[in-house]
């Protein structure tokens, strides 16, 4: 079975050592501080796509960690923001919806700039979700911050609950990362195990991620889209795959419609000529055999479904519904 079947769960017949510890970990912040970078760089493979632009990941990225001691099974989430539209409103009840499913909270901010109304929205958020689940607030890009280091530490180390002085399970945790380099990260995945509770592996130790293998194509789609793509148009993209068919153990043809919200976009990704939906598709198809190990024929089309965004039918249809909570979980 393909690492990326989600059904193989409760391997109960695995014996796993004394004290071996395990649970879900809500990844949280805002748009654009790391998120995703941290949880790819834990698995040591793709999960998640990143890009400059904010608003990357829509969805919840469940991505599973399993060594000999602990399985930690990250929950990566949209970034909270205030919403504008309905796609905004459902990407941050997706990451609201995953604090309750957690035994861990890593609340990721970046350290680089100074807090800000959105940092403040999810500390109240946290203390109002939260309970007395452990936080840790991760100092992320901590090799970015170039002056006044202490007093940006104690401007994020403000947003905890409690004065630093407090008894457990306040004040929150705090360990200085960076996600891009890998500086401590090791320090603060020990941190999140110490704060799980002992138990069994809720999934296969082979497993990485609960994402279909067409919907994690479609998002490398929709990644390149965001980085070669002017600053008007990315946010307005999803990406659906329309065809998959296995010609030979050695190819496969992907077909895939990229959805745009006006008709004046339509030419901006399509290109004079053809000529940036052909990028597009030729950095996405050499990921995409990259994550096959195989060849891969790819066929990109671009249609209009105006204010896609704002239709909470047509979000239904590209994928976009709340998870059913802890997947897997007794």
């Amino acid at each position: 079975m393909s690492e990326w079947e989600p059904e193989r769960t409760f391997p109960e017949y695995e014996e796993v050592p004394p004290g071996h510890r395990s649970g879900f970990v809500a990844i949280i912040g805002k748009p654009n501080v790391g998120k995703s970078t941290l949880l790819n760089a834990y698995l040591g493979t793709k999960i998640s796509i990143v890009s400059p632009k904010p608003q990357t990941t829509r969805h919840r990225i469940l991505g599973v960690l399993t060594r000999p001691d602990a399985q930690v099974i990250f929950m990566d989430t949209p970034g909270i923001h205030r919403p504008f539209h309905k796609l905004g409103e459902y990407m941050v009840a997706v990451a609201r919806e995953t604090i309750p499913d957690a035994d861990v909270i890593v609340f990721l901010v970046d350290a680089s700039q100074w807090p800000d109304d959105e940092d403040r929205m999810i500390a109240d958020l946290l203390k109002e979700k939260a309970g007395d689940k452990p936080v840790i607030l991760a100092l992320n890009k901590i090799d970015l911050l170039r002056s006044d280091r202490e007093g940006h530490l104690a401007a994020y180390r403000a947003l905890a609950p409690t004065p630093p002085e407090a008894e457990p399970p306040f004040p929150w945790e705090e360990v200085q990362i960076s996600a891009v380099r890998g500086d401590h990260l090791d320090l603060l995945l020990e941190r999140i195990i110490a704060h799980l509770p002992e138990g069994p592996r809720y999934y296969d130790p082979d497993m990485l991620t609960d994402q279909p293998l067409q919907m994690i194509v479609a998002e490398l789609i929709r990644e390149k889209a965001l980085l070669l793509l002017r600053e008007e148009v990315p946010h307005g993209i999803a990406v659906e795959i329309t065809d998959w068919v296995d010609r030979n153990p050695n190819l496969t043809y992907i077909a895939a419609t990229i959805y745009v919200e006006k008709e004046t976009h339509k030419p901006i990704v399509i290109g004079e000529g053809g000529q940036m939906l052909k990028r597009i598709g030729a950095v996405a198809r050499q990921e995409i055999e990259a994550l096959l190990g195989h060849s891969v024929y790819l066929e990109l089309w671009v249609k209009v479904r105006k204010n896609w965004r704002r239709d909470p039918e047509q979000l239904r249809r590209l994928g976009y519904v709340l998870p059913r909570g802890r997947k897997g979980r007794r």
